[in-house]
């Protein structure tokens, strides 16, 4: 199965992911030393969350060489983050009398960045410790240095930790920065070096990945092919998959309508660059209905080089990219496309892209299909991701962020949990389907997205094991870090966001499109073939990592609609239409109690022609784990997916 992985790489120079919690009160309680309630200990502020859960004294194999490498990087908190943190509450809230007015990023910087002096006092205190400064940004200090150097400039001792098998270094404190800098210093990363991948030294990137296609026979739309020959499975005969939907039949399912995304510019986020992308995104619109793209209309920001390209699978990021432009395209297709790829899928690199779009408003519309569990998140680097994610809420930027393709987590890593960014109250997390578009491209119905798999016996008499074992899904769940945000009140049931202990937290997703590989999006890539060579070629596609160009393009298209006044960051709007016309309110059983679905696929067992014969398996639909889409609110699909009446919702 092809599913879009949600990757990103968690270096522990600036790990990848941790979404920053800092901002948002309560969330950042993780324990720190005795320190009062600002983080201060006697003459030093605490920098919370930067002693990472796995280094404990049962896992500590000594203190770190006193020679031993460091990179850090300082985030600088600004002006005034409690008052950033509020506004860009109150600016994205309908009921607030701020409600919609925006701030420029040159206002943002002069009203929350960080000061001139700030920086200076900074930079003093990491030279004066012995550390160097190797660049500075109004984010940000990088610097260099031995382990020596970071124990006095961060007042805690480095030690050698056992994780996974490999042995890291890590603060065996909380990390702190002098008491005179508490105004300064947001957080510090780069302290722990174990490596973390946000699931996807040459500057020279690799080919593309090997030719993935999938075999047919298909349906044109569901259900419109079924082999009647072979077994039933839940009293009925199980159409073929369908060879992968097309933008004509998304934006019938979603309620295009005539908005096309018009005057609105949509970024995505993703790890390196696609070297044939403008080509091939030309030839899937030219070969499957899309509108041509104008000049300009698709546009790359990238960095000057990449790095860690084979412990991020530089390649296997093409297709993220791909399937990203190509699904707001489709959605949305006069909208403007601006792809700002990190130089790796590291966080501080991806934190680098988000900077640029929100520090030059590049796009009001981020799509992001990447991410981690949030088992890896730490809340130092979360702190840094929630402060550009509130920057860009103060502007009237929207972050959408895929919610995982392994449901509640317990499959792949043996713990109930969910997936990071998404999990932070700042982002809009989008969840996973299954979707049916009939004949017509009439929309019939979706499940949640949760799979089950069942192989055709040899004789052709029955699914073997039938339904099968669990293969993928729509994450979701409740956060574990994350208190719940004020938009999710009363509409989230406390059964699904209540932790013990802790009250009631971000549930995850908010809301959600199409995901299932089953029934999902066919792409367009070049990529190597079977000789060798490359060439263009598609394939269907699925995982998260389609829901979220998919609902960026409806957003694009509602944002339109909206006569391009930007909808910023949208949870509180789409929690406002909860329960209404906006929404297809999605179950795992849209025909009635007790009617399973279930497609049949057919796949190349080398993924690319039948020379080693093919696979026939049965795919369950609306199974994922221990997540159940039900009426109303679910960790599924969050409020839904966008109905008839969602993008009409947003006209003035």
């Amino acid at each position: 199965m092809r599913s879009s992985r949600t990757r990103a790489l968690r270096v522990r120079t600036g790990p990848v992911w941790a979404a920053a919690l800092p901002l948002v009160a309560g969330a950042l309680a993780l324990g720190a030393p005795a320190a009062d309630a600002a983080g201060h200990d006697g003459g030093r502020h605490a920098l919370l969350g930067t002693k990472p859960l796995w280094a404990t004294s049962k896992t500590d194999r000594g203190a770190t060489a006193d020679s031993t490498g460091i990179t850090a990087r300082v985030y600088l908190a600004g002006r005034d983050a409690k008052g950033l943190a509020g506004y860009a509450r109150a600016v994205s809230d309908p009921h607030s009398a701020s409600y919609g007015k925006y701030l420029s990023a040159a206002q943002v910087r002069a009203r929350y960045g960080a000061t001139r002096d700030q920086i200076t006092k900074v930079t003093d205190w990491l030279t004066k410790s012995g550390l160097k400064v190797t660049g500075t940004t109004n984010r940000y200090v990088t610097v260099k240095g031995d382990a020596a150097a970071a124990e006095r400039a961060f007042a805690t001792d480095l030690h050698n930790y056992l994780k996974s098998g490999h042995t890291y270094h890590a603060p065996s404190a909380t990390a702190s920065a002098p008491a005179s800098l508490a105004d300064a210093v947001l957080t510090v990363t780069g302290l722990d070096n174990a490596p973390r991948f946000a699931r996807h030294h040459s500057t020279q990137l690799p080919p593309p990945s090997p030719v993935f296609r999938n075999s047919g026979p298909f349906s044109s739309y569901y259900g419109s092919r079924t082999d009647r020959g072979l077994p039933s499975a839940y009293g009925h005969k199980a159409p073929y998959a369908v060879k992968g939907y097309t933008g004509k039949q998304l934006r019938a399912a979603y309620g295009a309508k005539n908005w096309t995304g018009k005057g609105v510019t949509v970024a995505i986020t993703d790890a390196y660059a696609s070297p044939t992308i403008s080509r091939d995104a030309g030839k899937y619109a030219g070969r499957n209905g899309d509108p041509a793209y104008r000049s300009g209309q698709l546009s790359q920001v990238l960095p000057e080089k990449y790095s860690h390209i084979k412990e991020c699978d530089a390649a296997g990021w093409y297709g993220e990219e791909t399937l990203d432009v190509e699904a707001v395209h489709a959605v949305a297709p006069d909208s403007d496309i601006v792809y700002v790829g990190a130089s790796s899928c590291a966080d501080d690199d991806l934190l680098d892209s988000l900077g640029k779009i929100v520090d030059g408003h590049l796009a009001d519309i981020v799509s992001n299909s990447w991410g981690d569990i949030e088992a890896n998140e730490t809340p130092d680097v979360a702190a840094a991701y929630d402060q550009l994610f509130q920057q860009g809420a103060v502007q009237g930027i929207g972050f959408y962020f895929s919610s995982g393709d392994n449901g509640d987590e317990v499959a792949h890593t043996g713990i109930k949990q969910v997936d990071t960014p998404a999990n932070s109250a700042w982002v809009t997390a989008v969840g996973g389907t299954s979707l049916a578009v009939g004949k017509r491209d009439a929309y019939q119905w979706e499940t949640g997205w949760g799979t089950l798999k069942a192989t055709l016996s040899a004789d052709r008499e029955n699914w073997t094991g039938f339904p099968g074992a669990f293969s993928s899904g729509a994450g979701g769940g409740v956060s574990k870090t994350v208190p719940q945000p004020f938009y999710q009140r009363g509409v989230v049931p406390d059964s699904l966001s209540a932790v013990a202990l802790k009250g009631a937290m971000r549930t995850v997703p908010d809301i959600a499109a199409v995901a299932d590989p089953n029934t999902g999006f066919l792409v367009g890539q070049t990529q190597t073939l079977p000789d060798g060579k490359l060439g263009y070629d598609e394939y269907r596609i699925g995982g998260t990592s389609l829901a979220a160009p998919v609902i960026a393009g409806v957003q694009a298209l509602a944002q339109q609609a909206r006569h391009g006044v930007a909808i910023g960051f949208a949870n509180p709007a789409i929690y406002q239409r909860y329960g209404t016309a906006a929404y297809h309110d999605v179950t795992d059983h849209p025909l009635g109690a007790g009617r399973d679905l279930a497609v049949v696929r057919v796949d190349y067992v080398n993924g690319a022609d039948d020379s080693k014969g093919t696979t026939t398996s049965l795919r369950s639909l609306g199974k994922d784990s221990s997540l159940k889409a039900a009426v109303g609110y679910d960790d599924v699909t969050g409020v839904g997916s966008p109905g008839a009446g969602y993008v009409s919702s947003y006209r003035p």
